[in-house]
């Protein structure tokens, strides 16, 4: 297994507008677009390397979400064939999957590092975010692997 390339953040966030236009104004992102609680970011390089959440300050479950990091994406290939690889080796070094999703133009495996940070493990399935960049916002569906 190698890792390709950092692939996105996400970020839980207290208040969109605030975060949104400061990555936006500050830092120069190119916004792809800011609906419901979330607003997505990108350079140019990949679909979005950047995308926030806004949590406000409340608890939203037993774990506590709140302003901060929620997972680091790592890019593992291209297509289906790439991720069943990974969830092979992961499988084999008996590594905490805690998910796996099919966004559409992903698929990927849900893990927790050590200290207990979560890391998506994904392939790309296409470029049709290019076309469409709403598309990294597809409702997640079951993923497929092989046992």
């Amino acid at each position: 297994m190698q890792i390709k390339e950092l692939g996105h953040v996400v970020l839980y966030v207290r208040s969109l507008k605030r975060s949104a236009d400061f990555y936006r104004d500050v830092l120069g992102f190119k916004e792809l677009f800011r609906e419901g609680p979330a607003a997505a970011f990108s350079s140019g390089r990949t679909h979005h390397e950047l995308l926030l959440i806004e949590v406000g300050g409340e608890i939203k479950s037993e774990k506590v979400i709140g302003p901060g990091l929620y997972h680091i994406g790592f890019k593992m290939g291209d297509g289906h064939e790439a991720i069943e690889e990974v969830w092979k080796e992961l499988r084999e070094k008996e590594v905490t999957i805690v998910g796996t999703g099919d966004h559409t133009i992903t698929h990927s495996i849900y893990i927790l590092d050590p200290d207990g940070n979560e890391l998506e493990l994904y392939a790309d399935m296409g470029d049709e975010w290019k076309k469409n960049p709403q598309a990294i916002m597809s409702k997640t569906k079951p993923l497929h692997l092989r046992n």
